[in-house]
């Protein structure tokens, strides 16, 4: 199974979050709760420090303030424990040349192995279900230069699967996507949530998308939290306004928050 590989379900807490890089100040005293089995969504404006929050949170940057798993600080774990905890999909992500899809999603084991050990027993199976569930059977084989953008998101969404971790952490997981793809990309996280028990943060530039898919909205601006809630709390005409400098109609309904740009009057 590709879901958590232990411990089930967890519940994330960040506090009092800070990152310098050079003489900037990225992020400051950002907290946030992701509760399991729930999806999370970070907006906010361009440099808000959406990218750097999470690679913050899976200890690519340094940072200040305490990453909490289930009360257990993952800055005093091993880093091959962290990414069995934390799956990570960023934005811009590396592909090798030369590496087939299975091989790439296969990377995904790696938290698992000791540094000179190969793969293990079991690692074959758990890879195959991942490709399974992305619907990348058929392209297993295949050079990961060959896929299409839609195509490569999945891939990289398998290989986080693959570690089986209990929080997935994804950055902007609809870049370069078109309408359908991205929904439809989105539809299949969100089967995974519901499916697994998965806790997903997500950075999403596309509010409506914010508003439709995640229970929880965390507003970033100047690299703090400016408002955390339900969506149809943090997502409103003011607040597109005021952090965005954008005119938007704002509607509810059950299906969730859309935002609609409209031309100033």
């Amino acid at each position: 199974m590709t879901g958590p590989a232990d411990g089930g379900p967890g519940r994330l807490q960040v506090r009092g979050l800070g990152v310098t890089l050079g003489r900037a100040e990225v992020l400051r005293d950002v907290s946030l709760t992701v509760e399991p089995g729930s999806w999370t969504a970070v907006i906010g404006p361009n440099g808000a420090g959406k990218s750097t929050l999470l690679r913050a949170l899976v200890g690519l940057v340094r940072h200040r303030g305490s990453v909490l798993l289930d009360g257990r600080d993952l800055d005093r774990a091993a880093p091959r424990e962290r990414a069995r905890q934390l799956g990570y999909a960023p934005q811009s992500p590396v592909l090798p040349d030369g590496v087939s899809v299975r091989e790439y999603v296969q990377l995904g084991r790696t938290p698992y192995h000791s540094l000179l050990a190969g793969p293990r027993h079991g690692d074959g199976g758990i890879v195959d279900e991942a490709l399974h569930r992305l619907d990348l059977d058929a392209m297993a084989g295949r050079s990961l230069r060959t896929l299409s953008g839609g195509e490569r998101q999945r891939a990289v969404l398998a290989r986080a699967l693959a570690q089986q971790p209990r929080i997935l952490l994804l950055d902007e997981p609809t870049t370069a996507l078109d309408l359908g793809h991205a929904q439809a990309l989105l539809e299949l996280i969100d089967r995974l949530r519901a499916a697994d028990g998965l806790a997903v943060l997500s950075t999403l530039h596309d509010l409506t998308l914010a508003g439709q898919y995640a229970q929880s909205v965390v507003l970033l601006t100047g690299g703090r939290v400016a408002a955390a809630g339900l969506p149809r709390e943090v997502l409103t005409a003011s607040a597109v306004a005021t952090h965005y400098g954008a005119s938007a109609e704002v509607m509810a309904d059950g299906s969730g928050v859309r935002v609609m740009p409209v031309r100033p009057a």
